[in-house]
């Protein structure tokens, strides 16, 4: 999975549109593009989506971004969805692992009621929200079975750290939130899951945007998610490895299957270890299209 579009799930024309982009998740919202009296509304919108979209055998990954546990609004949004079968929830404002275990017992109760197997829905969790969830975001590894992948958000952020700004002139992230990446990828790493990067604003500039892809990728980032549709064909290209590098991947693989006591090899001259193994076998695996 390389790209994720968000698409507001009160608009069946943006999510019709969603579901050519070429994007390999969408992201329907529940909450920040929701007014908070169109919630119910969005809500039937989303659970008619998902039920169309899963007979669609080329359909991408689904993904519902449910209203954070701190609003009490959660229930009712996995009440609605949960029985169309979304493939995961995207939880916002996540404070830590316990966040995680609390949306989990939530989805267990509704998934026995709908009669889906235990487990069918993943979580996605928003890890750098708040100014306490960056403290805690050492403690997803091991929070549930259902985490499978973890991302990160400068808005809230900034919103909570009373901030002027998140980005320069120039568009990059400033200090803080370049802190709040880098606790992402820390605790995705340990958690075991997959890092997203979070989206690029102006969706107009599309040199900033690719620059920001290229960053995410080189620094570990398994995808990015966009908030527009002509975000997605830069991301997928940029997270998609190149034939270069699918062939240099390869050949370090190849040649520790060749040697496989060795702790260092050589090729062409240059030496490579085992941690060059691991990002060469990470690299193909991301080469090999998902099913």
């Amino acid at each position: 999975m390389r790209s994720l579009l968000f698409v507001p799930a009160d608009s069946e024309k943006k999510l019709e549109k969603a579901m050519a982009s070429g994007a390999d998740a969408l992201i329907v919202d529940l909450e920040d593009s929701i007014a908070l009296d169109g919630k119910a509304q969005a809500r039937q919108g989303a659970a008619a989506f998902l039920r169309e979209a899963a007979a669609d055998a080329s359909r991408p990954y689904l993904v519902v971004r449910v209203n954070s546990l701190q609003t009490g609004l959660t229930d009712a949004d996995l009440d609605a969805i949960v029985p169309a079968r979304p493939d995961a929830i995207m939880l916002p404002k996540a404070q830590g692992g316990a966040a995680v275990v609390h949306a989990d017992a939530k989805l267990a109760v509704r998934e026995a009621v709908a009669g889906l197997p235990d487990g069918h829905v993943k979580i996605i969790a928003l890890a750098t929200e708040t100014a306490a969830a960056l403290f805690l975001a050492g403690t997803f590894a091991g929070a549930s079975a259902r985490l499978s992948a973890l991302t990160w958000g400068a808005e809230d952020l900034s919103a909570e750290l009373r901030a002027e700004a998140n980005r320069d002139a120039q568009g990059r992230f400033l200090d803080p939130y370049r802190f709040a990446r880098c606790i992402c990828l820390a605790a995705a790493a340990a958690a075991e899951v997959p890092a997203l990067d979070t989206v690029y604003v102006d969706f107009r500039d599309h040199e900033g945007f690719r620059r920001e892809c290229e960053e995410a990728r080189r620094d570990g980032f398994a995808a990015k998610m966009a908030i527009h549709p002509a975000q997605v064909p830069i991301i997928n290209e940029v997270f998609t490895p190149t034939g270069e590098a699918v062939a240099r991947a390869q050949a370090i693989v190849d040649a520790f299957a060749a040697n496989p006591d060795a702790g260092v090899v050589g090729i062409g001259g240059v030496m490579f270890d085992r941690p060059h193994l691991a990002r060469a076998k990470r690299l193909l695996a991301r080469a090999v299209p998902e099913t």
